[in-house]
This record gives C-alpha cells, sequence and structure tokens, in this order.
C-alpha cells in the first residue's frame, strides 16, 4: 500500500463515519421510534454499494486503489456492524424477542442480498 492510498483510505474512513452520522440523523428524524431503522438502512445502502464496487473491480472498471479507498475506507465507516449488534441485543433485553430477531438475522439476509445485487449489477455494466 502506498502512502497516498493509505492516506486516501484513512480520510475516506473519517468521511464515511461522518456520513453515517448524518444519514443516521436524518432517517431517524423521519422512520417511526422503536425499531433501529438508521443502522439496518446504511448497513443495507452500505452492502448494496460495496458489492457493485467489487463487481466493478471484477470487471477491472475500476483501480484497486479506488477500490480499496471506497470499499474499505468510506464504506468501512459508513457501515457499522457493531452498532447493529449492539442494537439487536438491546432489543432482546428489552424482550422484544421478534424485532430481534428481524434485526439480527433479517438484516444479515437483506444485507446480503443487497450485496449480491450490487455485484451483479457491477458486473452487468
Amino acid at each position: 500500500m502506498t502512502p497516498w492510498i493509505f492516506l486516501a483510505l484513512t480520510l475516506a474512513g473519517g468521511i464515511g463515519a461522518t456520513a453515517r452520522y448524518v444519514v443516521d440523523g436524518f432517517i431517524r428524524g423521519k422512520a417511526p421510534a422503536g425499531y433501529p431503522w438508521p443502522t439496518t438502512l446504511i448497513n443495507i445502502s452500505g452492502s448494496l454499494v460495496l458489492g457493485f464496487l467489487t463487481g466493478l473491480a471484477t470487471d477491472s472498471v475500476l483501480p484497486s486503489g479506488v477500490t480499496i479507498v471506497l470499499g474499505t475506507g468510506f464504506l468501512g465507516g459508513y457501515t457499522t456492524f457493531s452498532t447493529a449488534s449492539y442494537e439487536t441485543v438491546a432489543l432482546v433485553r428489552d424482550r422484544r424477542y421478534a424485532a430481534a430477531l428481524g434485526n439480527g438475522l433479517g438484516l444479515a439476509i437483506v444485507a446480503v442480498a443487497a450485496a449480491w445485487l450490487g455485484l451483479w449489477l457491477g458486473t452487468s455494466l
């Protein structure tokens, strides 16, 4: 990894985390309370975009440095598995078992499906 890629990766991670904060606040202001919609939608959208970037990289449309910076840096800062895990545990703690199952298992299934869709789109260009 070159010093420039390292610097871009670092900056992209910070920008991704900032984007997550902004998107989270926007969704939180519009979505009904009681279910972690912001984290769910952020992780699904991040999975879709990462799949798309991977598809572009697979077909050599994007250089590997760009894929690293956007995929690992920006999307690594944007998505948040640890928050999703915590929110699932909080739902269990609150005895909201159906919501916890939907958040834990449902999010994993939908996020993987979104990544697959993104990969398919990225390789279809």
